[in-house]
């Protein structure tokens, strides 16, 4: 099933339990967490000590973005803070392999993440390690940006090899994602969309997670 995966970067953080909630009501299961180091992208968001709080105000899947230069360093940081789930870049992984093996061996689901820039078979050696694909649809770093197309190629592509190859890996997408081009992402083949301008940005947030979630229901039953 598709799932409309609320992001924190967009949403107001002196109200953030309150903003969380909201969406938990109307229905998103997993939240999306942007950590941001100001060196592997050129911004700052959050560190453990948020997550652990987030932790406490909601049983939804935290879903963890590492945007960090050395995510080998932090993983188990991040794990202790309450994340059910981590993604890593393969472009700041030294040894992706080994970083992949060491999430999945903490006993959580392991992502990997692609830039806009960095083509799909740089994944070709790790995919049947991969519990979830994230493709960038955005140059990662900032929120409220315009989607970069080639996505859906991407997404199409990572989609054709686990069918090929028998893998159960979900494809996830984040970036510039709005209620015009979200079928077409559901259609291409993607499970987890992640939204946060989109939903946090708007007059009523739940209202708007249930809206999405009504078009990605539609759309799935014709993916092409």
């Amino acid at each position: 099933m598709v799932q409309i995966v609320p992001s924190i970067l967009s949403a107001d953080f002196a109200r953030l339990a309150e903003e969380i909630q909201r969406v938990e009501q109307a229905g998103a299961t997993m939240l999306h967490l942007d950590i941001m180091d100001g060196h592997f992208v050129p911004n700052m968001t959050i560190g453990p000590p948020v997550v652990e709080c987030i932790r406490k105000v909601t049983r939804m899947t935290l879903d963890v973005h590492l945007m960090i230069s050395d995510p080998d360093r932090y993983i188990s940081v991040f794990i202790d803070a309450g994340a059910d789930q981590i993604s890593v870049h393969q472009e700041a992984c030294l040894h992706l392999d080994r970083t992949l093996r060491f999430i999945r061996n903490r006993g959580l689901p392991a992502g990997v993440v692609l830039n806009p820039a960095t083509p799909v078979a740089m994944l070709d050696d790790v995919l049947e390690l991969a519990d979830y694909v994230l493709v960038m649809s955005v140059n990662p770093g900032f929120g409220g940006q315009q989607f970069i197309p080639n996505a859906l190629r991407k997404i199409r592509a990572l989609d054709e090899r686990r069918r090929r190859l028998g893998l159960a890996f979900r494809i996830q997408i984040d970036g510039g994602v709005n209620e015009d081009n979200l079928a077409d992402i559901v259609r291409a083949g993607c499970d987890w969309i992640v939204m946060g301008a989109s939903i946090f940005g708007s007059p009523d947030p739940a209202r708007t997670v249930a809206r999405m979630r009504e078009i990605a229901r539609d759309a799935a039953s014709v993916r092409v």
